[in-house]
């Protein structure tokens, strides 16, 4: 991530059902073309729990809180976004915003 203090990240924890696994897989990996043709998304990554595997954290980095709900919400992206991801919104442990890291280290 380039370094600007403005961008804003956004992190939401879902407790999938191994039942519905592939299926959540599937939707934001289509979800995921939406947000790379918006200009507000910076990048975005899913990760699955190992320990626990009905656990998926999904991050967003967008170009400020403000443009994520004042201008994705409304742009063209987001209803497809929302369509695509609509059926695990009652999954959803934790969805919110966060400062920049104050510090993001990784070995080259």
């Amino acid at each position: 991530m380039e370094n600007n203090p403005n961008y804003s990240v956004e992190i939401i924890r879902y407790n999938i059902p191994s039942s519905d696994h592939d299926a959540f897989e599937r939707a934001y990996i289509e979800a995921g073309k939406l947000l790379e043709a918006s200009p507000y998304c910076k990048g975005y990554n899913i990760i699955k729990g190992s320990d626990e595997p009905d656990h998926y954290i999904v991050t967003i980095y967008w170009t400020s809180e403000a443009d994520h709900l004042q201008k994705f919400r409304k742009s063209e992206q987001f209803t497809g976004f929302f369509q695509l991801v609509k059926p695990f919104y009652n999954n959803i442990q934790e969805m919110k915003h966060y400062l920049p890291p104050l510090v993001n280290w990784q070995k080259q």
